[in-house]
């Protein structure tokens, strides 16, 4: 389970900013929104995290942090040499001069010797990345690490760390030997060292490759919008997850009872049946949230199947909010979700929060510079869990309301 997020420098968010989703141990005992950061830890972290704010308050670039960093382990070693990275810094002449720091905190598995078998125990792991460089060039590594606690050490254990001049040590436990001149070799300065060394087959970092893989979302510099033909294509090379939503989609629109998929001139249709009609209908006439349903279900259903964490921009944005309290359900319930998998969204539906617990809130705010500031509902002072969250932010309680007038 993911745990902890910084980030620094990165679009709006210029200062130092941490996400920190550990709750308190004094915390009501919630096991439907809870789950302990690994099987047999004392700690907890929410299964679903929101973020509100005013709109450009930087939501979206907190979900992209995290959608960088997955991009950035999986992919990179297949940027082209010379090609920028796909993010931004601070745009001001110290922003752009300055690093960026990203780092993200999980579970993993505490033996390196069994890492792939089933009952493996875990243990907390940190990977930090941080790029670089003058404000005219693209920005390279400057350093990479990967660390872990396990139970039967003293202290942490340093996987590897990679400096600027791209020179890597690592531990004994990273298994590094007999591909040190292989990586020298191969290893470019907008590339991470996990993405390289999975191209050279790298037991411990194809793992982390998986890991990082179970992180899914919907942006990275913008919401990605899938066109109807692809999600098409999707469900008829995957008849299960039709069947799966056909189970679900009754509720995303009154009237569809389900969708099937025909073969069309140019290729798979998606083609809807509502009660009441003769003939089936195509996915243009039908409402835009019923097709964002469609669309976002197979993300949802992935990572609530094998665990990790969904990253989904403006989910609310035409989603009822009654179907979009019924998704985050999905995520509490023991059944559906038995691998804990989480849920990230950015959010500007405010009546959400009357269904949500403080340690599930989180608030954007920039200030008059354009920096953005994170923090969370249960970080500002004399918030009681009996409290109207909803009313209480629309008043402006809380901050993180637009300013009008």
């Amino acid at each position: 389970m993911l745990h902890r997020l910084e980030i620094e420098n990165f679009y709006s968010i210029r200062q130092p900013q941490v996400i920190d989703l550990r709750v308190a141990g004094n915390a009501p005992e919630k096991s439907e929104r809870l789950a302990p950061l690994w099987e047999g830890a004392d700690e907890r972290a929410p299964k679903v995290v929101t973020f509100f704010g005013a709109n450009a308050s930087g939501k979206s670039n907190v979900l992209k942090a995290l959608a960088f960093l997955a991009w950035f382990v999986r992919e990179s070693f297949r940027l082209q040499p010379g090609a920028p990275l796909p993010y931004q810094r601070f745009n001001d002449p110290d922003g752009m001069a300055s690093p960026t720091r990203l780092a993200v905190h999980f579970s993993g598995p505490a033996d390196l010797d069994r890492a792939e078998a089933s009952d493996v125990p875990h243990c907390r792991y940190a990977y930090e990345v941080t790029l670089g460089g003058p404000a005219s060039q693209v920005p390279e590594v400057l350093k990479e690490t990967l660390k872990y606690w396990p139970p039967t050490a003293a202290r942490q254990i340093r996987l590897f760390e990679r400096r600027a001049d791209g020179r890597v040590q690592a531990s004994k436990e990273f298994g590094l030997a007999g591909f040190h001149q292989a990586l020298e070799k191969v290893l470019r300065p907008t590339a991470s060292v996990i993405s390289t060394l999975t191209q050279l087959k790298h037991p411990l970092s194809q793992l982390l490759w998986n890991l990082a893989g179970s992180i899914q979302s919907n942006i990275l510099i913008e919401v990605m919008d899938v066109k109807d033909d692809a999600v098409a294509r999707h469900y008829a090379g995957n008849p299960k997850q039709l069947e799966l939503l056909n189970q679900d989609i009754q509720r995303m629109d009154l009237g569809v009872q389900g969708m099937q998929i025909q073969q069309g001139p140019n290729g798979p249709l998606a083609l809807f049946e509502h009660r009441g009609l003769s003939g089936l209908l195509p996915s243009q006439f039908e409402s835009h949230g019923t097709r964002l349903f469609v669309r976002y279900f197979p993300l949802l259903n992935s990572v609530l199947q094998i665990g990790g964490v969904a990253v989904i921009d403006e989910l609310d944005q035409a989603i009822h909010p009654l179907v979009l309290t019924e998704l985050l359900r999905w995520f509490y319930d023991p059944e559906r979700n038995s691998c804990h998998a989480q849920l990230w969204i950015s959010c500007n539906n405010a009546s959400l929060l009357e269904e949500l617990t403080k340690e599930e809130v989180f608030f954007c705010e920039k200030d008059r510079q354009g920096r953005t500031t994170i923090f969370g509902l249960r970080d500002v002072q004399a918030v009681r869990r009996s409290d109207n969250y909803y009313r209480k932010y629309l008043g402006g309680i809380y901050g993180a309301v637009p300013r009008l007038g």
